[in-house]
């Protein structure tokens, strides 16, 4: 009985000490080094894909912080005051996200705290190994090029052009591959709809596959924006019918 009146009372100083509560989020942030008063926006897009800015708060010692209302995941971004990259990362309700940000470099700044933001730096990580075959390949016969051009040699532009082309398909064929295999194996993570999504705009994605891939996914990941514009996208896709449309308007 002691045992299990511990085991209680531990979870309740648990739900006490939760800072997020359900439809909420929190986004707790370290900004070492930027100055006090500084302002943090983060946006997001609207339906038109312009960016809105959702809340904005003040630097203070070092930290800042936000909480508001979502039903929802969806990328946001955090923006600072005078810099022009913006962080990229996946806002969700009930969850705290943790961001440091970088004064030097606010494309090193780093994401964490959920299991999506978790993901999502992964497999950013994952792509850009993939990618720096043709990073290098750029970075390497940038001035190659440069000097082809100014001379106008057409024969050595033409080369560097081909070999250019050779790896961006090689890169092309295992980013595609990357990105199926991830969605394959992560029906739980918010990307995976998103590939599904992109996926379905392909003409040579097997239609079949991907509605077996989308019922595998969590109900809370069908259920959000991009999964319900899956849900229709494979209806128009196998002919059969979508959602009609709402009499009553936007909201």
């Amino acid at each position: 009985m002691k045992k299990i009146i511990l085991l209680l009372s531990a979870a309740l100083v648990i739900v006490a000490c939760s800072k997020v509560g359900k439809g909420e989020y929190m986004i707790s942030g370290t900004a070492k080094g930027i100055e006090n008063g500084k302002t943090i926006i983060l946006e997001t897009q609207d339906e038109t894909g312009m960016l809105i800015a959702k809340d904005t708060v003040k630097v203070e010692n070092g930290k800042f912080e936000m909480k508001g209302k979502i039903t929802e995941p969806a990328f946001y971004t955090i923006k600072v005051e005078g810099a022009q990259a913006p962080i990229p990362f996946i806002l969700e309700e009930g969850e705290e996200v943790t961001i440091e940000l970088n004064k030097d470099s606010i494309q090193k700044s780093k994401v964490s705290g959920t299991y999506n933001n978790d993901e999502y730096v992964k497999f950013t990580e994952e792509l850009t190994k993939i990618q720096k075959k043709l990073v290098d390949f750029q970075t390497k016969n940038t001035p190659a090029m440069q000097a082809a051009q100014q001379s106008k040699d057409t024969v050595a532009i033409n080369k560097l052009m081909q070999e250019f082309g050779k790896i961006q398909e090689e890169v092309g064929v295992t980013t595609k591959a990357k990105y199926l295999a991830y969605a394959e194996s992560h029906p739980k993570s918010f990307i995976s709809v998103l590939i599904l999504q992109g996926m379905l705009n392909d003409p040579s994605t097997d239609i079949k596959k991907a509605e077996a891939m989308f019922n595998e996914f969590e109900e809370k990941l069908q259920n959000s924006k991009p999964g319900k514009a899956v849900k229709e996208a494979l209806a128009r896709l196998k002919g059969g019918p979508t959602a009609a449309p709402s009499m009553g308007g936007a909201k």
